[in-house]
């Protein structure tokens, strides 16, 4: 369990929490769907002197039952999930560890030795769509029979609706991959972000006036948006930057055989920063990689690409 702000369980040994409001799910990307769920334990919480409590799973219950984990890719790292959580002012986070035998436990037996015996939940909200147990058999009828037979009170809240359409992590994910930033943070209610760390790369950029930081996720399973030009801001440590973003396979440089690189040109800085570690958060998506028949005019439309960020990143300030 980490110290203050939000408490963190990494087992179910040892909980002690006062009068758990319990939800549970996922929550990938902790989006504005989520919040109407989060919102509503917090307020049950208040009113009988409880403590809000979310219920997630690690690793993701579909990368532990898809081979190797093949094309899985998500909103948030169980990392950025805390953060997320945190920032939402609830005040215990529950991570089970997902197993084989966890997988196995019918929703029955989930309510009952987990929910139950282990949390000792007061009350329950889900969402409207919330299935859990093995091959997802419970819903909320299920849940609020079995739930109500061990006194824990139940809710189900509606979805989440934005422009006609129902808030949901796969409508997110979609938006990210087809390259529509704007409306993804819209539904994120956030700006889009990833944690890496600085490596090393061929400093390519720095010989035609861009220098570059190449950046590795932290995470194999994050989720990237579709590859582009982007306008970013950058954090490092404390301190705060802008920059221009790539998402690609630099085929100006006949690069495509080493595969896709992320490289960050971060305005007006000068530094060696390999190994440290960078977030970065994606304001905008400004145009589709290109290739370019010289590097001369690669770097043409890289002062054009500059001069535009800039101006968006300017009206973007806080």
């Amino acid at each position: 369990m980490f110290g203050s702000g939000m408490r963190t369980y990494r087992d179910l040994e040892n909980i002690k929490i006062v009068r758990p409001v319990v939800t549970v799910g996922i929550f990938d990307g902790v989006h504005t769907g989520h919040d109407t769920i989060l919102e509503r334990i917090k307020i049950i919480a208040g009113a009988i002197k409880g403590e809000s409590t979310v219920v997630t799973f690690w690793p993701h219950p579909r990368i532990f039952l898809t081979p190797e984990g093949v094309g899985l890719k998500f909103l948030s790292t169980i990392r950025e999930k805390r953060e997320l959580l945190e920032n939402k002012e609830i005040d215990n986070l529950v991570i089970i560890p997902f197993t084989r035998e966890f997988s196995n436990l019918s929703a029955g037996e989930f309510i009952t030795k987990i929910l139950f015996e282990k949390i000792r939940a007061s009350h329950l909200v889900v969402g409207y769509n919330h299935h859990f147990g093995k091959d997802r058999e419970g819903n909320f009828e299920i849940l609020e029979e079995i739930a109500t037979g061990k006194n824990i009170k139940t809710e189900q809240v509606g979805a989440k609706i934005l422009n006609n359409r129902e808030v949901s992590s796969t409508l997110i994910r979609d938006a990210l991959y087809s390259g529509d930033l704007n409306l993804a943070n819209q539904m994120l209610g956030y700006t889009y972000f990833f944690n890496g760390k600085i490596i090393g790369g061929k400093k390519i950029g720095r010989s035609i006036g861009f220098p570059t930081a190449n950046i590795m996720p932290l995470e194999r399973y994050k989720l990237l948006p579709r590859d582009g030009v982007y306008a970013v801001k950058i954090e490092l440590g404390s301190r705060k930057f802008e920059g221009m973003l790539n998402i690609g396979l630099r085929p100006t440089m006949n690069d495509v055989e080493n595969g896709k690189t992320i490289e960050v040109h971060i305005f007006d800085f000068n530094q060696q920063i390999y190994g440290q570690e960078v977030k970065i958060f994606f304001i905008d998506r400004i145009r589709d990689e290109k290739k370019f028949s010289d590097v001369s005019l690669l770097a043409e439309q890289l002062k054009k690409d500059r001069e535009r960020i800039r101006e968006i990143l300017s009206s973007n300030r806080e």
